[in-house]
């Protein structure tokens, strides 16, 4: 059970709650008016007890009681006619209008509360998925760019306060929980502890750190990355627990700085960073098959340019690279598949 004053995850509903009830009462509505209108050109063919005329007001009250299956008895068909349209075309429209009052109660009813159940339950289960906190611009386009590489979003979790974000992520097919990420309540909601990534855009540089010092609190062992915009702010993110710092404003300086020495340098750390380039960077740990093997020989035909050892980088031109050691993380170029622009290896 959820602690009172938590909250739950959502999804994205394909069609909107009144967009649902109005197409239901108007398809409902045009079957009884369709109804109204065969008794009333059949008349003829009905008998009032009552005082021997059927006027309009009378097959209204006919139509309504047939459908509901009532049956006072007051107003009746007679006729042949009468009876068997009763039984060809009014019965099955009494049907679907039953089906349709029925459908209804059981989506806005059974289903709703079964499909919140059952977010609750995905809740409570999460393990291994990765929180985007903020969803601004920054974090938008991580949340596409995740999904753009293999990623399930269906394993991503939004939180943001803003609701026209949180649709926006929604509509990704992405899990969404309004709220505050400063606050432990929400991501604790989110189960920040077993998330497998955190990534933090909050869109102000001492909101992103004091929502990674929150997170670290509570995720210790989960790597946190962290978007800041002023350069001495980026040490504070790191002593917040920020595992990697991301400053946009340094890296398109030092794009530009680029260009002015070549025209394709920034062309290719763009290709580097995306999935929709010819190629993009990769961090994995050392298979099997491949310790004891120079970083420069992988099994993936990719091109490795560092190993992380006991924390420490080494370069591939480094005595340390030429012999792969089991626990080794590997950051290497591999090419983007031509078939969907995607590859297997997954980033670490």
């Amino acid at each position: 059970m959820r602690p009172v004053g938590h909250q739950a995850l959502r999804r994205l509903i394909r069609v909107p709650v009144w967009a649902d009830i109005a197409l239901r009462l108007s398809a409902a509505f045009a079957l009884l008016a369709l109804v109204v209108l065969i008794h009333w050109i059949d008349r003829e063919g009905l008998a009032d007890n009552h005082d021997g005329h059927v006027s309009f007001l009378d097959v209204v009250y006919f139509t309504m009681i047939s459908i509901t299956t009532t049956g006072f008895g007051d107003i009746a068909p007679v006729s042949d006619r009468a009876r068997l349209i009763e039984t060809v075309i009014v019965t099955p429209i009494r049907l679907a209008v039953i089906f349709i009052f029925v459908g209804t109660a059981y989506n806005f009813i059974i289903k709703r509360s079964w499909e919140r159940w059952r977010m609750a339950q995905i809740q409570n289960a999460l393990s291994g998925h990765v929180v985007v906190l903020g969803f601004g611009i920054s974090g938008s386009e991580a949340v596409a760019e995740l999904i753009a590489r293999g990623t399930d979003p269906a394993t991503i979790v939004v939180v943001d306060g803003a609701e026209g974000r949180l649709a926006e992520a929604e509509r990704m097919g992405c899990n969404v929980l309004p709220g505050d990420a400063t606050r432990d309540t929400t991501l604790i909601d989110v189960r920040i502890a077993r998330a497998s990534a955190i990534l933090i855009s909050a869109g102000r540089d001492d909101t992103s750190i004091l929502i990674t010092l929150t997170a670290r609190h509570l995720a210790p062992g989960v790597p946190i990355s962290t978007v800041v915009r002023a350069a001495d702010n980026e040490v504070l993110a790191q002593q917040a627990g920020a595992t990697n710092v991301i400053n946009p404003v340094r890296f398109t300086g030092q794009l530009l700085a680029g260009t002015a020495h070549g025209q394709h340098t920034a062309g290719y750390l763009s290709d580097l960073a995306s999935i929709s380039g010819r190629v993009h960077l990769v961090e994995r740990p050392v298979r099997d098959e491949e310790v004891g093997r120079p970083l420069t020989r992988l099994a993936s035909g990719g091109q490795g340019l560092r190993i992380y050892r006991a924390g420490k980088a080494y370069g591939f031109w480094e005595e340390e690279s030429r012999q792969l050691a089991p626990g080794d993380m590997i950051v290497e170029i591999v090419p983007t598949a031509p078939t969907d622009g995607a590859v297997g290896a997954s980033m670490a």
